[in-house]
């Protein structure tokens, strides 16, 4: 049978991801409104949202089936085990059962595509997205934004020997089928490139952040006032307070700049499984340039980190997470607002490329406290320049708009292939 001609204006495009608005995400909702205001069609396979605390979402409950509208996106729900808690045998279910419903689902539900969108993790959805895509007739786009197996026993969620590697060949299998694979930084390039995935089908695209609440505003002076903010120079963290950020690290630079330089005060904005942890030992070491707030929504923390003189980014020095780049970074650059980074790898690289900040070692507490003495000491307007570095930077290379211009690009060559 012919294929018939693509029309060039417009593409059919099936997101498949377990995970969808109102889950937050900003490579779901946001990403397909972008898509069809550029004369595009989009349907999406999903769940029934539940994540991040594994509960059902007032509103839902779980059936086999369920079709929605959203903003122009006709979205296809299928039931799984909702789950997001510490236990891996849950998660797996989780995990598992979408896989197994959406897989059977949507080969009947959605409707015709040009190319798929496949958003992973977790790895499962290689299974509906190759059920909808034979279904279909048509090539799918693997957006890979964590390195399964890898990342399974770095956060301790799996660590038999022979699972792992069982899963790692499931990867490899949906590497070789996927038309096209999109990865978020030049590091995930290379490891994938070692493993045997061709070069020219992996595309880098970074990741955009959630532009509607992170953007500069002018300070909120009274919000300043309540949390503490005048006449301190407020180096500010915002998101999970977890293992992976390796936050003993700034208690001990706070307990350094508290002899050198108590004007600098850390700000650490969340919570996680190491808050009671970090609280406790800054209360021992006595420390009163350092405070704890609780976390805030995706819609007002914009308004906290407006208040900030430089925003921190920083994870412990893994392997992994030199060939990853944390959502922070983008969040800093589109705030425009210096950056203290943290993290060896790729988003140092990215820093040093838009001169938006300093970088640091990841878990050495005597060069951040340095570089945060070295930002401090700048003339204001030496930081304000350095924070429109950062923004114009991000506006360019990483924001939504550049971001959909080439998974357009992807996308059609993808189809174009197809065709072929």
């Amino acid at each position: 049978m012919t294929a018939k001609p693509q029309r060039l204006s417009g593409l059919r495009v099936l997101m498949v991801s377990q995970t969808f608005d109102p889950e937050p995400g900003f490579k779901k909702l946001t990403f397909a409104r972008e898509l069809i205001r550029r004369g595009h069609r989009v349907e999406a396979i999903t769940g029934f949202p539940n994540y991040p605390g594994g509960r059902i979402y007032p509103g839902y409950r779980l059936r086999p089936y369920l079709r929605e509208e959203m903003d122009g996106v006709v979205v296809h729900r299928f039931p799984l085990y909702p789950s997001h808690d510490s236990s891996g045998f849950r998660r797996a279910a989780g995990y598992l059962s979408f896989a197994l419903s959406a897989a059977a689902g949507g080969v009947l539900t959605a409707g015709p595509a040009d190319v798929l969108y496949v958003y992973h993790p977790p790895a499962s959805i290689g299974l509906p997205a190759l059920t909808a895509a034979a279904a279909r007739g048509a090539p799918f786009v693997l957006d890979i934004q964590d390195l399964w197996p890898d990342t399974l026993p770095a956060t301790r969620m799996l660590t038999n020997p022979a699972l792992l590697k069982m899963i790692g060949g499931w990867c490899r299998f949906i590497y070789r089928r996927a038309a096209r694979i999109v990865v978020l930084s030049p590091g995930f390039k290379r490891v994938l490139a070692g493993r045997g995935v061709p070069g020219e089908k992996i595309s880098v695209i970074y990741n955009w952040t959630n532009e509607s609440c992170i953007r500069p505003s002018p300070p909120d002076r009274e919000l300043a006032g309540k949390l503490g903010f005048p006449g301190r120079f407020n180096i500010v963290f915002a998101g999970n307070l977890g293992k992976a950020q390796g936050l003993e690290t700034v208690i001990e630079a706070a307990g350094i700049l508290r002899e050198q330089d108590p004007r600098i005060r850390f700000v650490l904005v969340g919570r996680g499984v190491e808050l009671n942890n970090l609280r406790e030992r800054a209360r021992r070491a006595g420390l009163d340039n350092l405070v704890f707030l609780p976390g805030r929504p995706i819609s007002e923390i914009g308004k906290v980190l407006n208040l900030a003189d430089c925003l921190l980014v920083h994870l412990k020095d893994d392997p992994l997470f030199r060939v990853t780049i944390p959502g922070k970074t983008q969040v800093a650059l589109a705030m425009g607002k210096p950056v203290l980074m943290g993290v060896a790898g790729d988003a140092a690289d990215l820093i040093e490329s838009s001169g938006a900040g300093l970088i640091v070692p990841p878990e050495n507490p005597r060069e951040l406290a340095a570089a945060a003495r070295r930002l401090a000491a700048l003339p204001r307007p030496a930081r304000e320049e350095m924070g429109a570095r950062g923004r114009r930077f991000y506006a360019e290379n990483l924001s939504l708009a550049a971001g959909v211009s080439r998974f357009e690009e992807v996308f059609r060559a993808a189809a174009g292939e197809r065709r072929r």
